[in-house]
């Protein structure tokens, strides 16, 4: 999604006019970006980021949900009180908030902007259990936040992003992507799990990455390990990638207790 840095109102109307154009091509679920209503650490958050889900953002993704019988999940910025969070929704087909995060790893440059999260969760659909995160959060330390949520019991992790590089970046000689394949792929494998990012493309025009760009490269990797979709690369690449994805069957998780059982001069 081509997100426009600061302008809440054309951003807004933009993703419903996407929502409303995968819905007529049959989407059941809708991912799309981080903080898409501002742009990553465009100083405006602090002017108009408003409440979920009573503030204008909130509602007009759930009106959208609603009116096109799909379910969202979107970044938007949050206010709470003094707080302002980078935050991202997942809403169902009724228009009803199932669950919110708060993102975890915000990269530093941004803590002047967006306050720290402090909860993981997860939630029910028909299609499976959801796992919610947001972009960075995928890069912690042993990949801990991405594989809680699988311990959590999560079939699909969705993780709206906003991946930028700098202005004299090649894509032809540094490719885009490794690093979050790095990232997603050994976990999917690990827990047969999907793991969805939606990232936006556009300019970068204020902030601690003023000129950089925004370049899509949507990705999802299957509960195989692998690449299923990448988006193209470019600051004006807008697309709408659709898959279908089932949810794999995996045995029960946890610790194999098996290898702590008692022989028989252990003591019962």
């Amino acid at each position: 999604m081509y997100v426009e840095p600061g302008n809440k109102a054309r951003n807004l109307a933009h993703a419903e006019q996407l929502i409303h154009e995968a819905s007529v091509n049959k989407a059941d679920v809708v991912l799309l970006p981080e903080v898409m209503d501002l742009g990553w650490t465009h100083p405006s958050a602090k002017q108009y980021a408003d409440s979920i889900p009573r503030g204008e953002a909130c509602r007009r993704l759930c009106k959208s949900a609603e009116e096109n019988d799909v379910y969202v999940c979107c970044g938007i910025v949050e206010r709470d009180g003094n707080a302002i969070y980078n935050a991202a929704v997942i809403i169902d087909s009724r228009g009803k908030v199932l669950i919110k995060h708060r993102k975890l790893n915000e990269l530093s440059i941004a803590h002047d902007i967006y306050d720290q999260g402090d909860r993981l969760g997860v939630c029910h659909t028909p299609w499976g259990t959801f796992g919610l995160m947001i972009c960075a959060d995928a890069f912690a330390k042993d990949h801990v936040l991405t594989r809680s949520l699988c311990y959590m019991g999560a079939d699909v992790i969705l993780s709206p992003a906003s991946w930028a590089v700098p202005p004299d970046h090649n894509n032809e000689t540094d490719p885009y992507g490794e690093a979050w394949r790095g990232f997603y792929m050994p976990v999917a494998r690990e827990f047969s799990v999907w793991i969805a990012s939606s990232s936006n493309v556009g300019p970068i025009t204020e902030g601690p990455w003023e000129k950089w760009k925004c370049i899509g490269c949507s990705l999802l990797v299957g509960p195989d390990g692998k690449e299923t979709l990448m988006g193209p690369y470019g600051e004006k690449a807008e697309r709408i990638l659709y898959h279908t994805i089932k949810p794999a069957s995996r045995p029960a998780r946890g610790t194999d207790w098996s290898k702590f059982e008692p022989d028989s001069t252990g003591i019962s």
